[in-house]
């Protein structure tokens, strides 16, 4: 009785299976019209169009090497999961680089390197660096600004991030010091978590706008006054995953709280504009950034992607002549980030980081000027090497985004602008968001902080220098290529940095401007073992 009650349900599962495969032909072949491969094959048609939505996971965990995705590889990203997790990050049986490749980074150690004495700060607390140089200070802002740390966290968006993953990168960056940027999106209660924040202003003024999209000075100055650990503002020019290119948050992601953020009206698409009301030229523009910074006090910066030279060769005259100016300046990698953009802009439009920021640097250099402006480097940096190479290159500290996102579970989906991140990281949906635990995802970003710096603090030990601003653009070499021979970065991008003044890490600690006051009251600063 119970065998024939087994093939009576096994016959009438492939009845149903058969009945739903014939109502599939029938539909694709009689009904639909617009996918001709389903008409033709309409069974077979499917499982290729599954194979291809599943392919870059197929790719990514099963094809391709350890050394070979994009934008990040697999060695890349299991370093930083290890070490957001606390986890065994070390390689073994040597490297499995390729050498001779052409850029290939080598950092020059020394034959004996700096031995931090016994009383030293990075022997009680190696996942703090602070920046060497003070932003606002040469303009006198009224509330100049010293990071904590030299490595933070770029502009990401609430809305563009989950609540939870932004709560997570701001408890996260409260634990290591660090400051947090908003993104254009302005500040969002996720932003507010004890972390230092720096306030980005984007084309459409968000959070700081009248419901038309007029800037409203009032509402900067009111945002400033509720909250003292706004510490500087950044004016978004461009950025490196779409310059020149406006954007969109569609209507159906504008819910109230999104809507009182931004002061946009609920239920309606909200654009950024490619380019700012506020000004259409230097001198508008630097009028502007002293505006802001007279009224709030605090330093003013801007950011931007890298193209034409012309109009930062304006800026640096203008500043020259003026002694007015940003207080520091955001250069951002043409390599893309979190932001979603069409694939011309996010692979053809502005410099990769590294020509970027050598071309700005010199502009501001030849008229003196590097040495007063506080350089924030942005463009796949989160990895010691490649920050110790922006170092080196004049940069005072780096912004760090999609690394920030996979130390707290990002896994390279790619599907940051459908609303469908599997890790409900770059997402709205509630449910996606469910599997974050925000305690758990805050102290894996300050592991991987944590361990980011203090390799960053060996590695600048071990060069003979005790701050990674002391690094020099002879420190650095790139391999030509399978030739045996390597070139200096002083040589591959033709200058030499400015060297930054600088005393001691006791005085940088001892600064009555350092940020991180969160951090600096905690007692124990290690990560649990």
């Amino acid at each position: 009785m119970q065998t024939s009650n087994l093939i009576e349900l096994g016959q009438s599962f492939w009845f149903w299976v058969a009945l739903i495969l014939i109502a599939v032909i029938i539909r694709d072949v009689f009904i639909q019209k617009s996918h001709t491969i389903t008409h033709n094959f309409p069974i077979v048609g499917h499982i290729r169009y599954w194979i291809e939505r599943i392919g870059p996971e197929i790719r990514q965990y099963i094809v391709a090497n350890n050394r070979e995705e994009l934008p990040f590889n697999r060695q890349e990203r299991s370093w930083i999961y290890a070490s957001s997790k606390n986890e065994n990050n070390l390689q073994g049986f040597g490297s499995d680089q390729d050498f001779n490749s052409p850029g290939y980074i080598f950092i020059k150690n020394a034959m004996m390197g700096y031995n931090p004495p016994k009383d030293h700060p990075f022997r009680t607390n190696p996942g703090v660096i602070p920046a060497a140089k003070i932003i606002g200070a040469y303009h006198e802002r009224k509330r100049p600004f010293r990071p904590y740390s030299v490595v933070n966290i770029s502009g990401m968006s609430y809305g563009s991030l989950s609540a939870k993953a932004v709560e997570s990168l701001n408890k996260g960056a409260y634990l290591a010091g660090c400051f947090h940027n908003t993104g254009e999106g302005s500040l969002s209660p996720y932003h507010q978590m004890g972390a230092d924040i720096v306030l980005n202003i984007g084309t459409a003024y968000f959070g700081v706008r009248d419901l038309d999209g007029k800037f409203s000075m009032e509402k900067l100055v009111e945002k400033v006054q509720a909250n003292p650990r706004l510490r500087a503002i950044e004016l978004k020019l461009s950025q490196g995953a779409k310059p020149g290119k406006g954007g969109m948050l569609p209507a159906a992601k504008v819910n109230k709280e999104i809507a009182d953020i931004r002061h946009i009206p609920i239920g309606k698409d909200a654009f950024s504009p490619a380019f700012h009301s506020e000004f259409s030229n230097i001198p508008e523009m630097v009028d502007f950034i002293e505006k802001m910074a007279e009224a709030t006090g605090l330093p003013v910066g801007i950011k931007s992607a890298i193209g034409k030279l012309e109009q930062w060769e304006e800026l640096a005259l203008y500043m020259k002549k003026t002694g007015k100016g940003p207080d520091f300046i955001t250069i951002d990698g043409g390599e893309g980030g979190t932001g979603a953009a069409p694939h011309a802009f996010a692979d053809h439009v502005s410099m990769p980081f590294t020509f970027a920021f050598a071309k700005v640097y010199q502009i501001f250099q030849r008229q003196e000027l590097s040495q007063h402006i506080f350089f924030i480097a942005s463009g796949k940096l989160g990895f010691p090497e490649k920050a110790l190479m922006a170092f080196a290159m004049g940069a005072d500290s780096i912004n760090i985004a999609r690394e920030a996102m996979m130390s707290i579970g990002c896994i390279q989906a790619q599907k940051c602008h459908t609303n469908h991140c599997p890790t409900g990281i770059a997402t709205s949906n509630k449910w996606l968001q469910a599997g974050i635990d925000v305690t758990l995802k805050s102290e894996r970003y300050y592991l991987y902080h944590y361990t980011l710096i203090k390799e960053i603090g060996e590695i600048t030990h071990a060069c003979g220098y005790e701050h990674p601003c002391q690094l020099t653009m002879d420190d650095i070499e790139f391999s030509m290529g399978d030739n045996n021979r390597t070139i200096a970065l002083s040589k591959s991008l033709g200058y030499h940095k400015d060297p930054v003044k600088y005393g001691s890490f006791h005085d940088l600690l001892a600064c009555s401007h350092l940020g991180g006051e969160g951090a600096r009251k905690r007692l124990t600063f290690a990560p649990k073992v």
